[in-house]
């Protein structure tokens, strides 16, 4: 997708202003309904739908507890999972983490690269990755976050298999939902792994998009 099939999101946010390129919905759209493009393809094979192109409150939520969390993060090998248009990857870029930005969809990190640009940011490491199929080094991460990931049961299984192989010893995994019931299948698999979780922050956050009341988010953080 071309820069002209692009718009832009300015917000504040951890006491900074940012500019995020994503882009455009309503082409995006469009072309989920075109049975003879790519899109359709990608969505027939794996229902790839082009969530990433949004930036959701879960993820507004996540960067504020990453912001919390700086002095832990700074230095320490991270990855954010389905980093999307890049935002929460780049916030801890800007922390002082060594962050890889993780999607299934290379388009979403082809945005998420010129944002590191557009918002003066050091690059992090930006990886097309499916979660079911890793190819970073196993126990090789201390923390991993990631924003709204879990919107449907049957991400529940591989996103704990994929924290369960990447993070060391003594990891740690924020997960930032919008209170969605969904969620209740992936803490029920916890329990029966034996890891363990807690709600660490829970705030009400204004959408960036047309929204009529605020949204509920809550940051799970995850231990074996």
């Amino acid at each position: 997708m071309t820069e002209a099939h692009s718009e832009e999101l300015r917000f504040s946010a951890c006491g900074r202003e940012w500019s995020l390129r994503r882009a455009n919905l309503e082409a995006l759209w469009e072309g989920m309904d075109d049975e003879s493009g790519p899109l359709w393809k990608d969505w027939q094979a794996d229902e790839r739908l082009p969530y990433w192109a949004e930036l959701w409150p879960s993820s507004l939520a996540l960067a504020a507890w990453l912001a919390e969390q700086k002095a832990a993060i700074t230095g320490r090998r991270c990855l954010d999972m389905g980093c999307g248009l890049g935002f929460s990857a780049l916030v801890g870029r800007w922390l002082g983490a060594e962050v890889i930005g993780m999607d299934y969809e290379p388009e979403a990190l082809r945005f998420a690269s010129r944002n590191a640009v557009h918002n003066g940011v050091p690059q992090p490491c930006w990886v097309a990755m499916d979660w079911r199929k890793p190819t970073v080094k196993p126990r090789s991460l201390r923390f991993i976050w990631g924003g709204d990931i879990m919107y449907e049961q049957r991400f529940a299984a591989p996103v704990l298999d994929f924290l369960d192989y990447a993070l060391d010893g003594d990891g740690v995994a924020w997960v930032a939902e919008p209170s969605r019931a969904v969620y209740d299948a992936f803490r029920s698999q916890l329990v029966s792994r034996r890891w363990a979780g807690r709600c660490v922050y829970e705030k009400s956050i204004e959408a960036l998009y047309p929204q009529e009341r605020p949204v509920p988010v809550r940051i799970w953080e995850i231990r074996r």
